[in-house]
Parts: structure tokens; C-alpha cells; sequence
């Protein structure tokens, strides 16, 4: 019975509720045609009052703090800026990518026709040869393909995944995005990935897609498409914003650099933050979202947690389309704190000024009217010279002359002409190459000098691209030893037995299947080699060489296509002089080299590049950090500029590595003061115990002959040893220091060697707040470690912090590049400094000893005998290779009395230690204000000739 009672009880409610509900759904029906019906007559006020409303919660970055330099002087600042920003409004389906895809495109082409630029910051950019290139590698390389295929970590990708060639990486993203067409309309199986994009407009649409589907899993997110726009720009977006969904314009401020090739090494710049940066910045500030922008590099990266400012909030109302229809709780952004560097704003541009004309004075002195030169076999490194067809070559070669505008519509006469060259020289060499492979196989040994650099690049690519797997390759096997050491054979028979080898990849072929002979996957290979250099541009640079020396281009030619396409100007009395045939193609060289119209840089012609630490001995304040050359890191913040970043990673002088950081050389004689401090300190010289001189060292099994050889120093102390820089008084210093009784025993000598390399911080990095690579103390034969040679390999800044430990008699500093950080109102936060690293308690009388040496070294040199403040120093150089010049050090300090700086310089290919030491000078003459040389104006320092090598 009372089952009965519940069941008539349920059945009594849920029938009334299905009529209440119906009820409320005619109800409603009639509310919504009424709306509609009053819409109708009464107008858009009542569409208005019942607009739909979505609730957004947005963050409001915050400006990020300044960039001084010790004395106050703006580094790096903001201005007020506008962004294109997207926001994913679309409707999920079938149609969403062409949508979205269709509006990026819009946007692009507003952006670009107004001339601004478009955010291109992604890890796969166009090289200069037009292809497809990754920006990063390593575990960096690897997380970025596992963000790209949805991997958690890198561990997860599948082998096919990491192994992924750039241009897979963009066909895949196209295909999930949807850019690109089909094929066939009718056929929606034949989607062709990128079809109708040219490569970068494909670049920067993926580029947008990539960051939107980063952004997708955190809601309300805007991606940035274009930062810094100009007026023109949001005037026309804003007409357009009707046809452009989930667009908008946001207020923004833009990075700016002051000067900012000299300075980009130690600033670095910002961007858009990376998934892998993103998570560990998360872990400090969980504030950071994946939009935000951040110091990449230098300064703006170290110092990223004081500069980055708290972020504020707002809460926005946005319709269907994402646009804004009311705000409100709106709480400020407070801007970041501001830093003050050690660097010395004005000394710094000037030592880079110094090494940079410096350079061109060296170039000068080395550049002959001549074709070209073969260094022989007993020619010293310093008796090296350069053709001049050798810098009308890398006028080409390093893309001072633009070679796309050669056969642009608008190039001028001389453009034209060598253009028309250029192409029959091609077809020439693409003919000749073919004919080779496919008929005359001539052995690598008896082909032309030229068609072996063109057989040897072409293997080099197809090692490169993987077509050959050199995992694969057998380095015993004969065939392989005849092509790459006994050059007996030919590429075509290399190519024929590697395909018999299974050394081949052949999924790297466009093979109609995989069942092909061996014949087929030859010509394919031949295929693959015509359709890769005909878009390498550094194989089609080497045409230019030849034809050069071949006179297929006049040297008055290529002068004349520096004025046409305006990367010279000349005055107006030697343009007349010019056009008159009254200067030489030869004279109108060395003139603009002089003038730095053409900059070591641009040439990249050794020497080209060179760094100088300056710090201050007493406190360990770094006041110049110089790496020549720089860039305009201007152009990297605020989104890349893909072309002028494209630029910047083939130019030949690698203005992106830091030289007085990131790069190592031996320390050659530079090092002798921690053989001196060993030899004294262990007890194996006094001060008054002599080591005489004979030009060669015969105690080991090979010997070793002093930089003087065939003559000789005598006998000499520790001072007079450091003074001559004399190889055999370090020689048996290291020798001592590896006895052991009476038996001469390397590993011991070496160990006492780095004990004391490492009291000078030689063994570990400097401090400073920037990238640096690692110092390499020497492992191999303490006799020659003595000497700076072994494996002994260290940075400039290494070495600036060695000798500023000698010139203050002991106190190894920690470096640092920060002297106090203040918020945005100028209030102190924080005071910086150098802390002291350890110090080295060594008897008065050796560091005389070892500082009187280094003061003689000085005296010796004619070029410092007229500067009015004493300096003590050592010089040095360090081989390479015997086919360059020479590495040239510096290290001193100044005044030699009572020492306030000390310099570390390096000049890497700079031929001889003298012309590093007369480059320090002038940076010492200028940091005393006993220079009146127009730094920003000068012209090409011409310095005296190199003297003898030391080792």
C-alpha cells in the first residue's frame, strides 16, 4: 500500500513539472518576440540593454625599470608604445583556421603596408640562403619540439619527433593550423601545407598561431602580433576592427637602447618569454604569464626579478567579438626597479671606438694590391698578408653589397652587369658540376682548385642534411679514407659506394618508393644537389670569388656598386677624382676602410673583432666590458626583426658572441706572473736565483725552444725572465715545479700551477652578471703550461681579474657589472659591489719583483715612452692556426705607482702582442683625459709595426 501512495506521489510531481516547464518555455519564447517585435519598433537602445557580456579579469603589465651606467647616464629605457593584440573569439569547427588565419592575414598586411613590423620571435627562422633554419639547439632545441608535439618533457618525444628537419616542424604546424590550400578544392585530401605563402609571410602567420594555441589554456589571453606601431596603423586597424575578430589595440611601451652597439653585450635585450623560461620563472613569481615579455639576455636576463615591475588588474567586459564595453576595478601596475651599472657610459664607447679603428689600421697595413697569397712554410704569422681581391671578395661574402637588390628592377648599371655575369657563371659551374657527377668523375685530386671547393661544399651539405647518415659511415673503411685523406677518388664514386653501404638516408629523398636500385637513388641524390645549392647562398657566393680572379668583375665594379646601392658615400672632391678615373679601385679601398665607411666588421677579414676589460683594482667594479662588434639589439627587442636577426647569425664577424666573455683563447705570455707567484711561492726560485738563457730548453724528449731562438736572453732573474718574456726562464720554472727529488714528473708541475692559477680565479668564472664561458686551466705538460701554452684557455674578462689581482698585490675579487639598484623615484634599494673572492699572501719582495718586470716590459716599448702615467704590463700571443695570425694580449695596470685600473685586451688573428699593447694604450691615455682625439670622428689608427712574437 504504501509503495502504491510513493509512486502516485512521484508521478504527481514530475507531471506538474513538465508542465511548469513548458509553461516557462512558451514564456520565455514570448518574452524573446517581444524583445524582438519592441527592437523593431522602438530602435537599438533595447538591442543595447540586453547586449551579451563577457566577464574578463586582465592583467595590466608593468614598465619595466631603467638601465644607468655608474654616472647616471640612461642605458636602456621605455617609451610609450601601441601592440596589435588577438585573442581566440572564434567558434570552434571546421571553418575556425581559415577564420583566424584569414584575419592574421589582414593584420599582416595593415601592419606591413604602413611600415612597421610584425612579431617574428620563434625558434625557426629564413637563413640568408631562404631556408628553413632552427635559432636554438641543444635541451633548448629539444623542448621547443616537445612543445610543438605536445609532449610533457623532452623525454617524451618519439625519435621521429626530435629528428624532425625544420621544415617538417613548419609543414606539420601547417597542416595543424590549417595554412596552406588544397590541391584540389574537390578533394579535401590533398591539403598541401604552406600552398600559397611565400616563406617569411608563412613564418609570421605560424608565428602568431604558435603563440595563440600557447596562450589557449589560460583564458583571456591576448597574443601580440605587432609591438610599436605607428599611429597610421591603429587608425586603420581600428576602421577595419569590424572584420577583424578578437583584434584589438593595446597600450604598451616599447625597450629602447641608447647607443646600443656598444652596450648590447652586457644589456642584452627582451622578448617574449619561452615555455622553458616561463617555467622557471614561475617557480620564483607566479605572477609571470606566458604573454609576458622578459630579459633574454645580459642584464635584461640577470637582472630580470628587480627590472620586471608587478603587474595590476582590471576587470573588462567584452562582447562576442571581443570587444571592450566596460571596465572596471581597476588596480595600477607599479613600474620596476631601476639599475646602475659599474660601466662607465663614455669610456666604454670609447674603447670600442679605440679596438675598432684600431682594426681598420691593422687591415691597412695588410692589405696588398695583389690576387692572392700562399703563406709558405718558414713565413711567420705576422709576416701574413691580404690581397685586396680578398676584400672585394667579402664585400660579397659578408652581405655589405646586397646581392638581392643586384637583380632588383631598380639596380643600377654596374648591379646589372656583374647580375648578368653572375648568371652565365652559373650556368657554367651547374653545367660543369653535372658533367662530373653524371660523366667524367675526375678525382678529387686532379680537379681545379676551384671545382674542389665546390666538390668538397657539396659533400660537407649532403653530411650536414643527413642524405649521408654519418653515424652510419665507416671511418676505417678504404673507400671512405680515399675520398677524405687520400683524395684518389671522386664524389660521384664516394656517393655510388655510400648508396652500397646503406650509408644513405633515403627518406631524406623524394623517392616515389622504397624499392628503388641503386641507379635511381643516384640521380636522385644529383637531384637533391642542384636543388640545395641552387638556394644556398653561400655556395653561390663562391661564384663570386672566381669570377674575380677570372676578371669576370672589374675591382672598379665592385667599388662602383658600393656607391650605387648607397653603403658609401664618397666627398664630393673624391667622387670627382672618381668618376674622372683618377683613383684606383685599390686607393678607393683603403679610403673607405680609413674612413671606417667600411667597418673590420663588415669585412670580417682577420683581424675583425676584438674585447677589453676594464676594472677598477681597488673595489673590483668592472668600468668597461668591450665586445667588438656589437649590434643594434633595438632591432631584437619589442619582437625580432627575422631579417636583420637572419643577418646577424651569418654575419662572418659574429657580432652575437660576447669576445670578452664567451670567448677562450691560450693566455700565451700573459700568464708567466702565475708561473712567476708558483715558482715563488713553491720554492723553486728566490728573487735572486737565475735561470740562464741558452734559446732552447733540452730537458725533455723534444725540445723547446725559446721565442728568441736562434739567439739567446742569458741569465736572468724572475724579473728580468717576465721582463724579456723569456721562454726558457718558464720552461724550467715549470720543469721545477714537476720535480719530485730528482724525477721530473708533469702531473705534479701542473698541479702546482693550477693551485695558484686558481688564487689569481683563474679556475672558475668571474661574477660578472652575464654569460661566461668556463676557464680551462692546463692538463697537459707543465713545462709548456708555464708559457700560457698547454691547454690553458681563458676569457678576457678571466684575465682582467687575474691582473687586477696582480696590480693590487692580492685581492682576488667575485666581479661585478651592478653598483646599486633604486626604484622608480630614485630611492636607494640595494648598494652592489664586488666581494672578495680570496686573497693571496705572498712576501712583498715577489710581488716587487714580479711588478718591476711587468713595469719593464712597458718601458721597452717605444709607443708608451711619451704617455705621461707609468704603466706595467705583458704582452702575449697564442697560435691557433698555422694558416692565421696569431692571437694578441694585453694585460696591465695603471699608474704603475699607485694602480686604479687594470686592462685585459684581445685582438684574436691580431698578428703580434705590440699591436694589442698600443691599442690598451690609448684607452689608458683616454681614461687619464690625456687625449684629445675625437673618439666618434677619428679615422684608422695607424699603429707601429708588430715586433717579434712571444709565445
Amino acid at each position: 500500500m504504501f509503495n502504491k501512495i510513493k509512486e502516485f506521489v512521484v508521478n504527481f510531481i514530475t507531471s506538474r513539472l513538465v508542465i511548469l516547464s513548458a509553461v516557462l518555455i512558451l514564456a520565455a519564447a514570448g518574452l524573446v518576440y517581444r524583445l524582438f517585435f519592441l527592437q523593431i519598433i522602438k530602435g537599438e537602445e533595447y538591442l543595447d540593454s540586453f547586449q551579451l557580456k563577457i566577464k574578463k579579469e586582465k592583467s595590466i603589465p608593468a614598465t619595466r625599470g631603467n638601465i644607468y651606467d655608474r654616472n647616471g647616464k640612461l642605458l636602456a629605457y621605455n617609451e610609450l608604445s601601441n601592440s596589435i593584440t588577438i585573442e581566440d573569439v572564434y567558434e570552434s569547427g571546421s571553418g575556425k583556421n581559415k577564420a583566424v588565419n584569414e584575419t592574421i592575414n589582414k593584420v599582416i598586411d595593415i601592419v606591413e603596408k604602413n611600415g612597421d613590423s610584425v612579431d617574428t620571435d620563434f625558434n625557426i627562422q629564413l637563413n640568408t640562403s631562404g631556408n628553413y633554419e632552427f635559432t636554438v639547439e641543444g635541451n633548448t632545441l629539444l623542448r621547443f619540439l616537445a612543445d610543438i608535439y605536445g609532449r610533457t618533457s623532452i623525454n617524451d618525444l618519439k625519435y621521429e619527433e626530435r629528428s624532425k628537419t625544420p621544415k617538417e616542424v613548419v609543414d606539420d604546424l601547417c597542416t595543424k593550423f590549417g595554412v596552406g590550400d588544397y590541391t584540389d578544392p574537390n578533394n579535401r585530401k590533398t591539403f598541401t601545407p604552406g600552398m600559397g605563402y611565400e616563406k617569411d609571410r608563412l613564418l609570421k602567420v605560424l608565428t602568431v598561431r604558435y603563440n595563440m594555441d600557447s596562450n589557449s589554456f589560460q583564458k583571456y589571453i591576448d597574443t601580440t602580433i605587432a609591438k610599436s606601431v605607428s599611429e597610421k596603423t591603429v587608425a586603420d586597424i581600428m576602421e577595419n576592427s569590424d572584420t577583424l575578430d578578437g583584434v584589438s589595440i593595446e597600450e604598451d611601451t616599447a625597450r629602447v637602447y641608447v647607443d646600443s652597439a656598444y652596450f648590447s653585450q652586457i644589456l642584452g635585450y627582451t622578448g617574449k618569454v619561452s615555455d622553458t623560461e616561463l617555467t622557471e620563472l614561475q617557480a620564483e613569481n607566479n605572477e609571470y604569464s606566458s604573454n609576458d615579455t622578459v630579459g633574454k639576455s645580459g642584464i635584461e636576463q640577470s637582472m630580470e626579478s628587480v627590472l620586471q615591475g608587478k603587474k595590476g588588474s582590471e576587470t573588462v567586459y567584452v562582447d562576442n567579438t571581443g570587444k571592450v564595453i566596460e571596465t572596471s576595478k581597476y588596480i595600477d601596475s607599479t613600474a620596476g626597479n631601476d639599475v646602475y651599472l659599474t660601466i662607465d657610459k663614455d669610456l666604454q664607447e670609447a674603447c670600442y671606438n679605440i679596438i675598432e679603428r684600431s682594426l681598420a689600421g691593422i687591415l691597412i697595413s695588410k692589405i696588398q694590391n695583389i690576387k692572392s697569397y700562399n703563406l709558405s712554410e718558414n713565413q711567420k704569422a705576422s709576416e701574413i698578408i691580404i690581397p685586396v681581391y680578398d676584400v672585394y671578395f667579402a664585400l660579397f661574402n659578408n652581405h655589405v653589397i646586397d646581392l638581392d637588390h643586384m637583380e632588383s628592377e631598380d639596380a643600377g648599371p654596374n648591379e646589372q652587369s656583374v647580375h648578368a655575369a653572375f648568371l652565365t657563371k652559373k650556368d657554367n659551374v651547374y653545367a660543369q658540376i653535372r658533367n662530373e657527377l653524371e660523366t667524367l668523375n675526375t678525382p678529387y685530386n686532379q680537379l681545379s682548385t676551384e671545382y674542389r671547393n665546390y666538390m668538397s661544399y657539396i659533400a660537407q651539405k649532403l653530411y650536414s642534411n643527413g642524405v649521408i647518415d654519418s653515424n652510419e659511415v665507416d671511418k676505417e673503411d678504404e673507400t671512405y679514407i680515399a675520398w677524405t685523406k687520400d683524395e684518389t677518388i671522386s664524389l660521384t664514386e664516394y656517393i655510388r659506394y655510400c648508396i652500397a653501404a646503406n650509408w644513405i638516408d633515403v627518406t631524406v629523398l623524394d623517392l616515389e618508393s622504397q624499392y628503388v636500385d641503386s641507379d635511381e637513388i643516384f640521380e636522385r641524390i644529383v637531384d637533391y644537389i642542384f636543388k640545395d645549392i641552387e638556394e644556398d647562398d653561400e655556395f653561390n657566393k663562391k661564384l663570386y670569388k672566381y669570377m674575380l680572379e677570372e676578371d669576370s668583375i672589374s675591382p672598379v665594379s665592385v667599388c662602383n656598386i658600393l656607391l650605387e646601392q648607397g653603403v658609401v658615400e664618397l666627398p664630393e672632391d673624391e667622387i670627382r677624382l672618381w668618376n674622372q678615373g683618377g683613383e684606383a679601385a685599390y686607393t678607393f679601398i683603403l679610403n673607405r676602410i680609413s674612413n671606417l665607411d667600411i667597418t673590420p666588421a663588415q669585412l670580417a677579414l682577420d683581424p675583425c673583432t676584438g674585447s677589453m676589460v676594464i676594472t677598477d683594482v681597488n673595489n673590483g667594479d668592472v668600468l668597461a666590458l668591450v665586445s667588438y662588434p656589437g649590434y643594434d639589439n633595438n632591432m631584437m627587442a619589442n619582437g625580432v626583426d627575422a631579417a636583420y636577426y637572419a643577418k646577424l647569425r651569418s654575419d662572418q664577424s659574429s657580432p652575437l658572441l660576447n669576445f670578452a666573455t664567451m670567448q677562450r683563447t691560450a693566455p700565451g705570455s700573459t700568464y708567466k706572473m702565475v708561473a712567476a707567484t708558483a715558482g715563488l711561492m713553491e720554492g723553486v726560485i728566490d728573487t735572486t736565483s737565475t735561470i740562464t738563457c741558452t734559446g732552447s730548453f733540452d730537458k725533455l724528449d723534444s725540445v723547446a725552444h725559446c721565442w728568441i731562438y736562434p739567439s739567446s736572453h742569458g741569465s736572468l732573474n724572475v724579473t728580468g725572465g717576465i721582463r724579456n718574456s723569456c721562454n726558457a726562464f718558464f720552461y724550467e720554472v715549470g720543469y721545477r715545479l714537476g720535480l719530485t727529488g730528482s724525477t721530473y714528473n708533469s702531473e705534479v708541475g701542473l698541479s702546482k700551477l693550477a693551485k695558484y692559477a686558481d688564487l689569481y680565479g683563474l679556475t672558475e668564472t668571474t661574477g660578472i652578471e652575464v654569460s661566461e664561458y668556463d676557464p680551462i686551466v692546463s692538463d697537459l705538460d707543465s713545462v709548456r703550461s708555464a708559457i700560457g701554452q698547454g691547454t690553458n684557455s681563458f676569457t678576457t674578462v678571466g684575465l682582467a681579474r687575474y691582473v687586477t689581482a696582480v696590480a693590487n698585490s692580492g685581492t682576488c675579487y667575485n666581479l661585478t657589472l651592478i653598483k646599486k639598484t633604486c626604484d622608480s623615484d630614485g630611492n636607494l634599494l640595494e648598494e652592489h659591489g664586488a666581494t672578495v673572492r680570496n686573497q693571496i699572501d705572498m712576501d712583498i719582495s715577489y710581488w716587487n719583483a714580479i711588478h718591476q718586470g711587468m713595469r719593464q716590459v712597458v718601458e721597452d716599448k717605444t709607443y708608451y715612452s711619451d704617455l705621461k702615467v707609468n704603466v706595467a704590463g705583458k704582452t702575449g700571443t697564442a697560435e691557433e692556426s698555422k694558416k692565421r695570425a696569431n692571437h694578441a694580449l694585453f694585460v696591465c695596470y695603471a699608474p704603475y705607482e699607485s694602480p686604479q685600473i687594470a686592462i685585459a685586451t684581445r685582438i684574436p688573428y691580431g698578428y703580434t702582442s705590440s699591436y694589442a699593447a698600443q691599442i690598451t694604450r690609448d684607452a689608458i691615455e683616454y681614461y687619464f683625459g690625456l687625449s684629445d682625439t675625437d673618439m666618434e670622428n677619428a679615422t684608422a689608427n695607424q699603429l707601429q709595426g708588430g715586433e717579434a712574437d712571444e709565445d
